[in-house]
């Protein structure tokens, strides 16, 4: 092999190697852009599902209120026991009393780990997205459809909402 040989060599692998580099680099980006997408696209769905999820607690709590169902105090429960008070006022909505809604239409998770000041001085949990399905993903499988939740607390009270569920 001549001294040119070897060059043209060279230069063809580090080329070959190069585009190798590139094609891989191009593939790891379009990988990452369709991962955002996906993303995006998943946050889209879910706010779309909170803002539905919210507008069926709005058109119960006008239900709850013109038939004057009565709120109470939610507490929070503790993971290994005991429980702490809340300023919060609504109705659970799962018969372990680990999920509740407020007056206002706010979603809050009711179980926590407490420890003992919480116990004595309370807590105030901090609200999330309402969703459409309880307890989803969740370990133990308990999973309740929010106008299910919602019925047991108010039966029939979707007949008597002003606007059609959608």
């Amino acid at each position: 092999m001549t001294a040119d040989d070897d060059a043209r060599s060279e230069d063809e692998s580090a080329g070959t190697s190069g585009s190798g580099d590139s094609e891989a680099s191009d593939w790891a980006a379009s990988r990452r852009r369709v991962a955002a997408q996906r993303a995006r696209m998943l946050q889209e769905r879910q706010d779309v599902e909170h803002a539905r999820a919210a507008r069926i607690v709005e058109l119960f709590l006008g239900v709850a209120r013109d038939e004057g169902l009565e709120d109470g105090p939610l507490r929070v429960r503790g993971y290994s026991g005991g429980s702490a008070r809340t300023p919060l006022r609504g109705w659970y909505l799962r018969a372990d009393e680990t999920v509740g809604i407020d007056t206002q239409g706010r979603f809050y998770f009711l179980s926590m780990p407490l420890n003992l000041a919480q116990r004595l001085h309370g807590v105030r949990p901090e609200s999330l997205p309402v969703p459409m399905t309880i307890g989803e993903g969740g370990r133990d499988g308990d999973i309740v459809p929010l106008r299910f939740a919602l019925d047991r607390l108010l039966p029939g009270w979707e007949e008597r909402s002003p606007e059609p569920l959608v």
